[in-house]
C-alpha cells in the first residue's frame, strides 16, 4: 500500500482534520485497487468452473437421471433387441458398474437394462408376500446353505473342590436351499414393438414383475419344493406342546373350522419364544383378517386395534399384520394364520441376474419374451414360526 504524502506551505502546519481526511482518501483509493484485484481473480475462477461444468456435461458416462437415460447406450441396445432381435449392441456393450445395477450371467446371458431390473426387484419387494418380511440373500451358486445351532449346550454348577464333568456340546445343522427357475412369457405384436413411442421397457418390466410376484408369493407359502421353493405350510406340523425341530408348532383355535374367542390368538403369541416376538408378524389372507378383526377380549375390546398415528397400520395384539392372499381360508384343520419372526424363520435365496430371450416365431404375429430368474426358499428356523390351527385340538 502506497502512503499518501501531504506537503505544507512554508510556515504553515497542516491541521489534524486535514491530515485525517487525506489519510482516509488514500486508504479508500488503495482499498478500491485491492477489491478490483480480488474481483478479477474470482471472475477467472468462475470462468474455469463453467468450463469444467461444460466438459462434465459432454462426458460419455451413462446418465443416472431418467430424463437423460433415454439415449443411454444400454437402453438403445436393449430396445433394439426387444423390437427387432438385433443383439449386436448387447454383445459389444461395455457397461460402467453402478449401484442398483444388474449383472450379466457368467455364461453370456442377455443383458437386462438396470432400470427394468430395478423396477422388477422393487415390485417383488413391495408386494404382499412373505418375501417382504423374510431374509433375502443373493447367491451365485445353485444352492444356499444356512447353518443353524438349535441344540442346548450343557452346563452345571461346580464347587471349588468337586471334579468338573464333561457337558454336552451344541450341534450345528445345515439347511440347504436349492435355487429353482422362475419364468414369465409375456407377448406383444410386432407392430406394437415397432411403434417408437411405446415404452417397451416399462411394459415388459410390469408384466414380468406381476407374474413373478404372484408365482413367488404362492410358492413361499404352499410350494412343494419340486422345481419350486418349499412353502412354510408344507412342512410337518405338531401341537406346540410337543414341538420338535423340523416341524412347525401350532396352537388350536378350540373350535372346528372357526374361532370364537381371542384367547387362542393370545396363546399363539406366547407360544413363540421371547427372542422372536420383538420382530414378529401375523400372516393371513383377507377373509381370515375380516373374521379375526371382529374378535373381542373378555372386556369387550377389539383385539385388532387401529393405529393411533396417521399412516400407522392397524395391529393385532400390538403386532404387524401382513395380508398374503395365498394363505388358506378358515376351514376345518386349516393353518390359516401364521405368527413369527420371518426374518429369522424363512430365507429366500436368489441369483441377481435376470435373462430375457426374444422369440418371434412361436406365436406369430406376436413376439414372445421369455424371462427367467432363479430363486429358492425354505424355513431356516423352525422355532421362529408358529401356526394357528382351526380345530378343537
Amino acid at each position: 500500500m502506497t502512503a499518501t504524502e501531504s506537503n505544507s506551505r512554508d510556515g504553515e502546519d497542516v491541521s489534524p482534520a486535514q491530515a485525517l481526511n487525506t489519510a482516509i482518501a488514500g486508504f479508500m483509493s488503495d482499498f478500491k485497487d485491492f477489491s478490483h484485484g480480488v474481483n478479477a481473480k474470482l471472475q477467472k475462477q468462475d470462468d474455469r468452473m463453467n468450463k469444467l461444468d461444460r466438459k462434465t456435461m459432454m462426458t460419455t458416462r451413462t446418465a443416472l437421471a431418467h430424463a437423460a437415460s433415454q439415449d443411454a447406450p444400454h437402453q438403445k441396445a436393449f430396445a433394439a433387441y426387444l423390437r427387432s432381435g438385433d443383439d449386436d449392441g448387447l454383445r459389444g456393450l461395455e457397461l460402467e458398474g453402478k449401484a442398483l445395477g444388474t449383472t450379466i450371467a457368467a455364461d453370456g446371458g442377455y443383458l437386462v437394462d438396470p432400470q427394468t431390473a430395478e423396477t422388477i426387484q422393487n415390485t417383488l419387494s413391495s408386494t404382499a408376500s412373505i418375501r417382504s418380511i423374510a431374509s433375502v440373500v443373493n447367491v451365485d451358486a445353485t444352492s444356499y446353505d444356512v447353518l443353524v445351532d438349535h441344540s442346548e449346550m450343557g452346563a452345571g454348577w461346580a464347587t471349588e473342590s468337586s471334579a468338573v464333568t464333561e457337558t454336552d456340546t451344541p450341534r450345528i445343522e445345515r439347511i440347504s436351499i436349492p435355487l429353482h427357475e422362475l419364468s414369465a412369457l409375456p407377448k406383444a405384436s410386432q407392430r406394437l414393438l415397432d411403434d417408437s413411442a411405446f415404452d417397451i421397457e416399462g411394459w415388459l418390466a410390469g408384466r414380468i414383475a406381476d407374474k413373478f410376484a404372484r408365482a413367488e408369493a404362492q410358492a413361499f407359502i404352499e410350494g412343494d419344493g419340486v422345481d419350486k421353493p418349499t412353502g412354510m405350510l408344507t412342512y410337518g406340523t405338531v401341537d406346540n406342546d410337543s414341538w420338535t425341530w423340523g416341524n412347525l408348532g401350532y396352537v388350536p383355535s378350540e373350535t372346528a373350522g372357526g374361532i370364537t374367542r381371542a384367547d387362542p390368538i393370545i396363546d399363539l403369541v406366547y407360544a413363540l419364544g421371547a427372542e422372536y416376538r420383538a420382530n414378529a408378524t401375523f400372516v393371513m389372507n383377507s377373509k381370515t383378517a375380516g373374521h379375526i378383526r371382529k374378535l373381542k377380549d373378555n372386556d369387550g375390546r377389539f383385539v385388532w386395534v387401529d393405529g393411533l398415528a396417521m399412516g400407522e397400520p392397524a395391529r393385532l395384539l400390538g403386532y404387524r399384520v401382513l395380508i398374503a392372499e395365498d394363505m388358506p381360508d378358515i376351514a376345518d384343520n386349516a393353518m390359516a394364520v401364521a405368527f413369527g419372526d420371518f426374518r429369522a424363520g424363512y430365507t429366500v435365496a436368489e441369483r441377481p441376474d435376470l435373462r430375457v430371450l426374444r422369440d418371434p416365431f412361436s406365436a406369430k404375429p406376436h413376439v414372445l419374451f421369455y424371462a427367467t430368474k432363479r430363486v429358492g426358499g425354505a424355513v431356516s428356523d423352525f422355532a421362529a414360526i408358529k401356526l394357528l390351527k382351526f380345530a378343537v385340538s
